[in-house]
This record gives structure tokens, C-alpha cells and sequence, in this order.
């Protein structure tokens, strides 16, 4: 991108935060002063990362609030100067950048093509768009490095975004060195409040992975600190929104139709497909049926204890159902398990419960 278009696209920031009252981008702040508590509505949703069924989804939602709702602030679960360069891309006439961001991404969940179709399509239907990333720095050493590079070519050092950009640097660098999620929970709620709070009356969606986005749960990979959806609603009370689209993922038609004969009476067996357990004990992996039909037969039937949660499927379930998993081993013996769904709740987790067929 030329210095006349960085300079057009960092004119349109100076003049957005001028009718949102919010800090010039680039201009030299403080970072830490605080600044008052934004008033607009927070949309949040919760994604399964990389899955089409969402992404069409979120684009719907999106493309409504841009056009109808007059929203024009994405937050997405980037680091601030991943967002900053889509920002940059979606002033560019190439995909350039685009094409350089999805580079960094090999070796995660936004290596896909679904991501990078997803962005192109918010480019031609909702042009306006300006992204917010309020995650630590992943990428720290490509991307991050990349646009501190691109700052000081255009003799931005010191400005707001040179500062943010070596802040989320830091933040990745930690978090990696340390590995520590609790860390990352906070920072993604810090970054969330700051980014959102210069805002002042506008209002916002985001989209971030279902683990962050429970208001009621605790921080991904961490029962330490609350989650990022969790500390906000805290913060900002009713104005924030959350739904979870993660189930569309599993919103997903059978494969085949299969027949069990069970207790001499035969059952239609809808397959949903398999799932590897590879490096789990001695298995390699498990497969699923639900039969229809067959909640009345085995209701009664005696428990075993054992229970798996409805997230362990790779289809929706429903209760007053039978579901039958085969699960082969590494000797290739297979041992089949039956599974109803008795409205039972397991440390907070919708779950079937195991029983016997005798």
C-alpha cells in the first residue's frame, strides 16, 4: 500500500473518532488513561473456529447490522495489529495483505479458506467495516513484527498504534512463554474494554471462539479466572448481547441409514460418522448412531454410571434418545456402548448416561 492511501485510510480513523469522541488513532496517547464506560450495545457470538455453516451465518448477522443497524465496528479474536491490517487491506486495491496474513495463520484454525472467503466477502458487501483485534499477540513474530516494520517506513513511531502494536507483542510474547491462559483471559477482556470504550455510543458485534463468550463460564482452559464474555458482562451490564452458534457445526444431516436388531426387534440407525481418538489409551477411534424410535424400549433400562456429554457428539442431540457409539481399538476389537438422553445434567453439562440392553 502507497503513503497516499495509509494516509487516506488513517485520515478516515481521525475522523471517525472525532464523531464517536474517542482518542485519535494516531496520534501520541497515554494508553492507560481511562476513558468512560461505552453506552452502546455489545453483540457477542460464539464460534467453532473455521466452520462454513458459521461463517455464512456470521456474515449474515453481520451484513444485517451493517446495513440495517448502521453498525460499521467488527472485534474479531486477532491481535490489534492483525485487525489493523485488515483495516489497511480493506482501503487496498489488492488482497495483498490478505494474502499475507493467511501465511502467518498456517499451522491454526484461520488457516482456511473458509476464513479467508469469509474476509473477502465482508470486503465487497460491507466496505466500511473496521476491525478491532482485542486478542494477545499471536503471530507476534511475523505479523507483529511486520507492522511495526510498516509503521516506522511511514515514520509513525510513538503514535498510539506503534505503542498497541508493541503492547500486544509483549502480551503474545508472555503468553507463549508462559502458556498461560488465565493471562490471556484478562488481556482479551482489557483490550475488549479499551477498544470498545473509545467508542463511546456506538455499537458493536463480535465474534470469538464459544469458549469466551458464556457469561456464566470460566476462562478457556482455565478454572482460574472467569471467561472474557463473563468479565464484560460484568462491566457493562445489559447493553451486552452473547448467543453461541457453535452448534450449527453439529447441525448436520446422517450419513447413511443403518438397521440394529436389538433384543430381536430391528431399529432404523442413522449414522453420523466417526470421530479419531488417536492417542487416546488404546483406542483409534468411535462411531455414532442414533436410533429411531427406541426411547420407550430402553427408558427403564439399568444404568451403568457412566456418562458422556452432548459436546462429545459430532451431531446435535436431542433428549428421550437412543445413541449407539462402536468404539475400535488399536487390535481392532470393538465394543459397542448404548447411550440415552434423559434430560440428565453432569457438572453443568447436558449428558447421556450409559445403560444396559439386557
Amino acid at each position: 500500500m502507497n503513503n497516499r492511501r495509509f494516509f487516506m485510510y488513517t485520515m478516515s480513523l481521525i475522523m471517525l473518532s472525532v464523531l464517536v469522541a474517542c482518542s485519535v488513532r494516531n496520534a501520541p496517547v497515554d494508553t492507560g488513561t481511562p476513558l468512560e464506560k461505552s453506552t452502546g450495545k455489545i453483540y457477542l457470538y460464539g464460534e467453532q473456529h473455521g466452520v462454513e455453516k458459521i461463517l455464512e451465518k456470521e456474515l449474515e448477522l453481520w451484513n444485517n447490522n451493517y446495513n440495517t443497524q448502521n453498525m460499521r465496528h467488527l472485534f474479531v479474536e486477532y491481535p490489534y495489529y492483525t485487525a489493523e491490517f485488515l483495516n489497511l487491506w480493506m482501503q487496498s486495491d489488492s488482497d495483498d495483505i490478505l494474502d499475507e496474513l493467511y501465511k502467518d495463520w498456517e499451522g491454526t484454525t484461520s488457516y482456511n479458506p473458509y476464513i479467508k472467503e469469509f474476509y473477502k466477502k465482508i470486503k465487497s458487501e460491507c466496505p466500511e467495516t473496521i476491525f478491532h483485534g482485542t486478542d494477545v499477540g499471536h503471530q507476534y513474530n511475523t505479523t507483529g513484527q511486520r507492522f511495526l516494520k510498516y509503521l516506522e517506513e511511514n515514520n509513525l513511531q510513538g503514535t498510539e498504534m506503534y505503542l498497541l502494536t508493541q503492547d500486544a507483542i509483549e502480551q503474545g510474547n508472555y503468553y507463549y512463554k508462559h502458556s498461560d491462559d488465565a493471562y490471556r483471559e484478562n488481556k482479551m477482556v482489557k483490550n475488549f474494554i479499551r477498544e470498545c470504550d473509545r467508542l463511546g455510543c456506538e455499537d458493536i458485534m463480535g465474534i470469538y471462539g464459544g469458549a469466551h463468550t458464556d457469561f456464566d463460564a470460566m476462562g478457556y482452559m482455565t478454572d482460574s479466572v472467569p471467561c472474557m464474555a463473563n468479565q464484560l458482562k460484568k462491566y457493562y451490564g445489559d447493553s451486552i448481547y452473547s448467543e453461541d452458534l457453535s452448534w450449527l457445526a453439529k447441525d448436520i444431516e446422517p450419513i447413511r441409514v443403518d438397521e440394529f436388531t436389538i433384543n430381536d426387534k430391528n431399529y432404523k440407525a442413522y449414522y453420523f460418522g466417526k470421530q479419531d481418538l488417536t492417542g487416546f489409551k488404546d483406542y483409534t477411534y468411535r462411531e455414532f448412531w442414533r436410533l429411531e424410535n427406541a426411547y420407550g424400549d430402553f427408558q427403564y433400562k439399568k444404568k451403568t454410571g457412566d456418562v458422556l456429554p452432548y459436546d462429545n457428539y459430532p451431531m446435535l442431540v436431542e433428549t428421550k434418545q437412543v445413541y449407539v457409539i462402536d468404539v475400535t481399538k488399536k487390535d481392532g476389537s470393538v465394543n459397542r456402548i448404548y447411550y440415552r438422553s434423559d434430560g440428565y445434567v453432569w457438572n453443568g453439562l447436558e449428558t447421556t448416561e450409559e445403560f444396559t440392553i439386557d
